[in-house]
C-alpha cells in the first residue's frame, strides 16, 4: 500500500513538472527558436550583402531614371513597427504576472500594428512609379521588403494563434508561457530587420 501511495506520488509530481515549464532544466524550445532565428538572419545577411554588392559595382545608385521613394509612409510604418515591440512586450510582462486578459489585450494590438504595416507596404507597392523589372534597383527593393513582408504576416499569424489559444483557461500561466515568447522573440527579429531595411532603401540613397 505505502509502494502504491508514493508511485501516485510521483506521477502526480511528474505531471505537474511536465504541466509548469520544464521545471529543473532549461527549456530548449527556446533555444530552438533562436536558432531558426539565426538561419533566418543569414539568409536575410546574404540579401543586404548582395545589394551592398549591386549598389558598390554600379555607376550610379539608384539607376538614373529611379523615381525617388517617398519618406512620409515608410517612416510612419518604421515607428508603428518599433512601437509594436513595446507593446507585445507589455503582453510577456502582463502573462508572467498571470495576467490573461492583459496577454490579449497587448497581443491584440501588436496584431493590429502588424496589420496596419501590412496594408501601408501594399498601399505603398500600389503606388510606386517603378515596377518589379524595372531596373536593378526596383528588383532588390521588392526581394528585400517582400522578403520582409512575408516575415511579417508569418509573425501575425504566430499572434494570432496565442491569442487563439489564450481562450483556453489556463492554457497560459506565469509558469506555462513559451508560445508568448516565441511570439514576442519573433516579433523582435521581424523589428530589427525591418529598420536595417529602413536604413539601407530609403536613408542610404
Amino acid at each position: 500500500m505505502q509502494g502504491s501511495a508514493i508511485d501516485s506520488q510521483a506521477v502526480v509530481n511528474y505531471q505537474a513538472e511536465v504541466g509548469h515549464g520544464h521545471h529543473g532544466h532549461p527549456d530548449y524550445r527556446v533555444l530552438g527558436v533562436i536558432v531558426f532565428l539565426i538561419a533566418e538572419a543569414m539568409i536575410f545577411l546574404g540579401l543586404f550583402t548582395a545589394y551592398l554588392t549591386f549598389r558598390a559595382v554600379a555607376p550610379t545608385w539608384p539607376p538614373e531614371g529611379t523615381p525617388e521613394l517617398e519618406l512620409l509612409l515608410p517612416g510612419v510604418n518604421t515607428i508603428i513597427l518599433i512601437g509594436s515591440s513595446f507593446v507585445i512586450h507589455n503582453a510577456d510582462v502582463a502573462v508572467k504576472k498571470n495576467d490573461v486578459k492583459g496577454l490579449q489585450k497587448w497581443f491584440g494590438i501588436t496584431a493590429a500594428m502588424g496589420a496596419v504595416f501590412l496594408v501601408g507596404q501594399l498601399y505603398e507597392y500600389f503606388h510606386l512609379e517603378f515596377g518589379l523589372k524595372t531596373n536593378l534597383f526596383a528588383s532588390t527593393f521588392y526581394v528585400l521588403t517582400g522578403f520582409h513582408g512575408l516575415h511579417v504576416l508569418f509573425g501575425l499569424v504566430l499572434i494570432l494563434g496565442v491569442l487563439w489559444r489564450s481562450l483556453k483557461p489556463g492554457h497560459y500561466s506565469s509558469s506555462n508561457h513559451f508560445g508568448v515568447e516565441a511570439a514576442e522573440i519573433y516579433w523582435h527579429f521581424v523589428d530589427v530587420v525591418w529598420i536595417v531595411l529602413f536604413i539601407l532603401l530609403y536613408l542610404l540613397k
